[in-house]
């Protein structure tokens, strides 16, 4: 064996020309191989987005921000002829991909008794409601849509449908999800939803044209909703409504879906109802949506639909229109090298993600990260990518703590959350990504109490240490943002030495979820905390308070419970 190494060795060397050109075509058979597992099975299907500009039928409309799926890839419209399959997609069904020809139909049966048996065990948040069929010009849900060529489950389409209020979730092709509150469309035959779920084999997500419908039983309601239009409350009329809402209409034959359609047509985020006209406009100093009314002031009948609201000439009902609100959405990296790095520092689980995310909006540019997470970059976050002194980007998220890794930061927005909360997010994230979900018997064995026991002290040290070595610390709460989020992200912006435009800090209120938000109808159905777990974490909350109390801060929040 030796000799014929040193043979080949000497071979080599008067002829490096062949040994390059064989280590060549090496890497090229292993990156095909590499590519060919990730792409085995998977459909591929032609089109190009859709825009605010594309297409002139009633397809499936823009839908802006609200698309933007929570891990989710990008959104694609089909071709007018109907789906095509790339040469390397393979049916698991055997069937061939027109409906006319025959197939495998004991394989078709099968799979929608598997599909039929998993339905069964989300009876407790939605309930089956059959196959329906498609259509790519005029949607049968035709609410927010998501795509996931990879993982997508029946789960994560309730799920995410249930989150923003919507009745029905329909799943398409294996990979699709849509949302609406009608099912617009007649019945098609079970054997026609006949495509596994692409995350999930033992249940099915319709099939070609064809979607698997579910009514959410557990929708939320404090998403409300008409239709696709988010309801934001009633409002005085502002005193320059002219301005603050530069286009109107009359409609004497009001109702919310007439002015909510006319303000998307006419490209604004802002519907507003007042009697028999309908305004629109942006969110504005004019009309921030910050003081809202009594509801009862604005109850008075449609003209044209009986059962529903359209407010007044002086009380006006405002929903929010899926057109995407374009004044924060523009990014960019800092055009000179920052001389000061400004840390985005929290407890991992605290929000730090959804922090960036507003920040980015609210500041027009990128933050970093101490570390690389690629499905962050991937979903947006450019500065992902930089090492974290680069200085291009506003500010650099950190979960560490210690005093060496603190003073390398000149500054720092320390982010706290509720410990119960926290542990919970960190745990679900740890076990099922970034917006999964831990699986019950995570929580039911020995991981749960091990993550309590090793994560619940670190929460506590981690604020401290920050208090401590931090050199400029500001610190915010994360269910204060939630509660009023302009006026935090006003006191996060002014660290970071950014002019904050109240506009801007308006538009980044109607786009503030992001992709990444866990919740929806996953809750579990007990208190992972046991009372020796409880007096734990008590004790840590109380030491954190007293801690922010002598550098006159004004401790935890109430709902930091058992104080």
């Amino acid at each position: 064996m030796a000799k014929l190494l040193v043979k080949l060795q000497r071979y080599f060397r008067r002829k490096p020309v062949r040994f390059f050109t064989l280590l060549a075509l090496y890497l090229a058979a292993g990156s095909l191989v590499f590519l060919h597992s990730g792409f085995t099975g998977e459909p591929t299907v032609t089109g190009s987005q859709r825009g605010p500009g594309a297409g002139k039928g009633p397809g499936l409309t823009y839908l802006g921000v609200m698309q933007l799926s929570r891990g989710f890839k990008a959104a694609v419209t089909m071709p007018e002829g109907g789906r095509r399959h790339g040469p390397w997609f393979k049916s698991t069904s055997k069937e061939p991909a027109e409906r006319g020809k025959a197939g495998d139909y004991g394989s078709t049966r099968s799979r929608v008794l598997r599909g039929r048996s998993g339905r069964e065990k989300e009876e407790d948040r939605a309930r089956y409601v059959g196959c329906y069929v498609d259509n790519t010009r005029r949607r049968t849900l035709r609410g927010v849509s998501f795509f996931d060529y990879k993982k997508m489950t029946v789960f994560r389409c309730q799920d995410n449908c249930a989150e923003r209020g919507y009745l029905y979730a329909g799943l398409e092709f294996g990979a699709e999800c849509y949302c609406g509150h009608k099912v617009q469309a007649s019945n098609a035959s079970e054997s026609e939803c006949n495509m596994e779920c692409k995350g999930e084999r033992s249940n099915i997500c319709g099939g070609v044209n064809r979607l698997s419908i579910y009514r959410l039983e557990l929708a939320q309601e404090s998403a409300r909703r008409y239709g696709s239009a988010i309801f934001r409350g009633c409002f005085r009329r502002p005193d320059n409504v002219s301005i603050a809402l530069p286009v109107s209409q009359l409609m004497l034959n009001m109702s919310v879906d007439k002015c909510v359609d006319f303000c998307t047509e006419k490209e604004y985020p802002l519907s507003a109802l007042a009697g028999i006209t309908c305004r629109c406009g942006f969110p504005t100093t004019l009309f921030t949506l910050h003081e809202r009314e009594d509801e009862q002031l604005c109850a008075q009948k449609c003209a044209g639909e009986e059962f529903e609201s359209c407010g007044t000439a002086e009380y006006l009902l405002v929903y929010q229109t899926q057109v995407q609100d374009n004044r924060c959405m523009d990014r960019r990296f800092l055009p000179t090298r920052a001389k000061q790095l400004v840390a985005l520092a929290s407890f991992p689980g605290a929000g730090n993600t959804w922090a960036r995310h507003l920040i980015e909006l609210a500041t027009g540019f990128y933050t970093g990260s101490y570390y690389f997470d690629g499905s962050l970059y991937n979903k947006g976050f450019k500065g992902e990518r930089d090492h974290w002194r680069s200085g291009r980007t506003i500010c650099i998220k950190t979960h560490e703590s210690g005093q060496k890794e603190i003073e390398s930061f000149d500054s720092a927005i320390l982010l706290i959350r509720n410990p119960y909360k926290a542990l919970m997010a960190e745990f679900n994230r740890k076990y099922g990504g970034h917006i999964g979900f831990a699986a019950h018997a995570h929580w039911k064995g020995k991981e749960w109490p091990e993550f309590v026991a090793n994560y619940a002290p670190w929460w506590a040290t981690h604020t401290l240490d920050w208090l401590r070595y931090g050199k400029k610390v500001l610190v915010v709460h994360f269910e204060d943002l939630k509660r009023d989020l302009f006026v935090q992200l006003q006191r996060m912006v002014g660290l970071l030495g950014i002019a904050a435009c109240e506009d801007r800090l308006l538009c980044v209120e109607g786009q503030k979820d992001g992709n990444f938000k866990r919740s929806g109808l996953r809750k579990l159905e007990y208190d992972p905390y046991t009372p020796e777990m409880r007096k734990m974490i008590s004790s840590y909350i109380k030491t954190v308070d007293t801690a922010l109390k002598l550098r006159n801060l004004s401790g935890v929040p109430d709902d930091y419970y058992p104080r």
